[in-house]
């Protein structure tokens, strides 16, 4: 399939009405996924996010999830914002995020591994998408949780999931499928020094708190430095060695 074949193929899936469980959000990966062909660095990003959506969804703590509503909510109000990245990128939206340029610019260069790829693809959406999906998530919910409140207990446990899950799902990224040739399995450990995912994601929640408190031209201004921020970050993980 061309490109331009691919990508109106791709288009259309994230244009179509969002998902409203975490089911439909892993149906639409698993659609994404059909039609990225292994040279696309997109395809990369995608498995992973898919992999660890569910591990969060099939393995909750052993005291089970606090406020599960809550958690399946930002779920999947998060990975809309991913989609709706797509969509804009494709579409050469005016509001496309620049801190999903370094992913999307860079999908068929060659020379990058699939999980360098995958880790840009993180902190795109990690450290541009999680703060205002958190923002979303608790005015649909009428709730603004505090350090104490269950849901933020919650938070933490995926933090300690994932902890576990991004270093062994980088892995099966980096050694490949059977039939594809292994990539440098050593640049899993220091893609994770440079770029922590629960460290991004504790960022993000104290900067949902902070934007929350900002208006008009200070929340415009704070949203862009963060935009062009992450970008910066994204391009550094994909020239990593």
């Amino acid at each position: 399939m061309s490109v331009a074949a691919t990508d109106q193929a791709l288009y259309q899936i994230v244009t179509e009405a969002e998902p409203d469980t975490i089911d439909g959000v892993l149906a639409r990966m698993d659609r994404i996924d059909g039609v990225l062909e292994d040279n696309d660095g997109l395809k990369w990003f995608n498995r992973l996010y898919r992999m660890v959506t569910e591990e969060v969804d099939l393995r909750p703590p052993n005291n089970g999830w606090k406020d599960t509503a809550w958690l399946d909510r930002l779920d999947v109000v998060f990975a809309g914002f991913y989609f709706r990245a797509i969509a804009a990128f494709l579409n050469n939206s005016r509001n496309a995020p620049n801190a999903w340029d370094a992913l999307m610019e860079s999908r068929f260069r060659g020379g990058i591994d699939r999980i360098q790829f995958a880790v840009a693809g993180m902190n795109a959406h990690i450290n541009h998408d999680l703060a205002l999906a958190l923002i979303a998530t608790n005015r649909q919910s009428s709730i603004w949780p505090t350090a104490a409140s269950p849901q933020y207990t919650d938070y933490q446990a995926v933090n300690q999931l994932l902890a576990t899950v991004m270093p062994r799902a980088l892995d099966v990224l980096a050694t490949g499928i059977l039939g594809q040739i292994a990539q440098d399995t050593g640049k899993v450990g220091r893609l994770l020094a440079f770029w922590n995912i629960c460290k991004a994601r504790d960022l993000a929640w104290m900067y949902a708190d902070h934007l929350r408190n900002l208006g008009g031209l200070q929340l415009q201004l704070a949203l862009a430095a963060q935009d062009q921020i992450t970008g910066v970050l994204g391009r550094a993980i994909l020239v990593c060695k």
